[in-house]
């Protein structure tokens, strides 16, 4: 697999989504504002991943005590979506995420998820360690305390990890207003 992608945007062709540990006790824990707007923006990510034919992966932290995936993501993932449960705090110390990570054959992985300063940033330095591009969502990850989430990202950031929004990286997936999905990506942004 050829590790090094193409340019600094993302793209559909070379890009998978991991959408880690949005689980419900862990969830409730967060403000419920900032929960709601990570289920939202999650969510899209994944419906739009879906339309794509973008790989998409979710993991859970010993659901068996945090539960499994928020229902409110549940019903917005696509048929295909690989759930893999852990108890590693990074998904790249667990043996069957990194494996179901590596035979995606992309090179770009997008992350959303919770929490930004604990399985968030373990996934993303390991990430990029092991040679994969990686596009954290800021706007789709959270922690308990917004100040733990702001030094996970520029901690992220130094390590060479590519800080975005949702929005870019739906467009950028798109890279076109004439792409024949155009419309229904545009209808999981507004």
């Amino acid at each position: 697999m050829d590790l090094n992608p193409p340019s600094l945007l993302c793209s559909a062709e070379h890009s998978q989504l991991l959408v880690v540990d949005i689980q419900t006790k862990l969830a409730v824990a967060m403000d419920a504002d900032t929960r709601l707007e990570v289920y939202r923006r999650a969510g899209s990510l994944a419906q739009g991943a879906g339309v794509l034919g973008i790989p998409v992966t979710v993991t859970e932290q010993y659901p068996r005590g945090i539960g499994h995936t928020a229902g409110e993501i549940q019903g917005m993932l696509p048929e295909a979506v690989q759930v893999l449960e852990k108890t590693t705090f990074s998904c790249c110390r667990d043996a069957g995420i990194m494996d179901a990570v590596k035979r995606a054959e992309r090179p770009q992985v997008v992350i959303c998820g919770m929490e930004s300063h604990v399985c968030v940033l373990q996934t993303a330095l390991l990430l990029v360690e092991a040679g994969f591009q990686v596009f954290v969502v800021e706007d789709a990850v959270c922690s308990r305390d917004p100040r733990n989430k702001a030094n996970a990202l520029a901690r992220m950031a130094r390590a060479g990890v590519i800080i975005t929004n949702f929005e870019s990286v739906l467009f950028e997936w798109l890279a076109d207003s004439r792409h024949p999905k155009f419309k229904t990506i545009l209808n999981l942004i507004r």
